[in-house]
């Protein structure tokens, strides 16, 4: 079963308006099913994340490079859990006291943790389930 999963805005500072043409990632019902779709879907306990990408304009008003753009997304240790695998937190040994994060919540994980590949709309992450160091509200 698909569900849907409606991406949360990125930040934007007070006073400005997020430029929506410059998104590649669809905002509305029928893009997001389509757009999950061509996302792989995770097996066993591993778990596929978008890392936050940043904004494409500093508070100073300079508008980034898409190549600095993949760099900050490369480099980013933030994400947003996409998709989970069946076996994903199963495992009662391991996880006496339950999942560690579900999907559509913030995680942090180490900067190398994780595949690393690119579609439409930037970059995702398959990750192990034991990965995750920690959850935040807000990226």
């Amino acid at each position: 079963m698909v569900s849907l999963i409606k991406p949360k805005p990125l930040l934007v500072p007070k006073g400005q308006k997020k430029s929506e043409e410059n998104s590649k990632v669809p905002t509305d019902p029928k893009g997001i099913e389509e757009y999950l779709k061509q996302l792989p879907d995770p097996v066993g306990y591993r778990m596929l994340v978008r890392p936050y990408s940043g904004e494409k304009k500093t508070e100073g008003g300079l508008i980034l490079t898409d190549e600095t753009s993949e760099k900050i997304q490369m480099t980013t240790v933030c994400a947003l859990v996409v998709k989970m695998g069946d076996l994903c937190y199963h495992d009662k040994d391991k996880f006496p006291k339950g999942p560690w994060c579900k999907l559509n919540e913030w995680i942090i994980f180490s900067r190398y943790a994780g595949s690393r590949f690119k579609i439409d709309g930037g970059e995702v992450r398959v990750l192990n389930d034991d990965e995750v160091i920690s959850t935040i509200s807000d990226p």
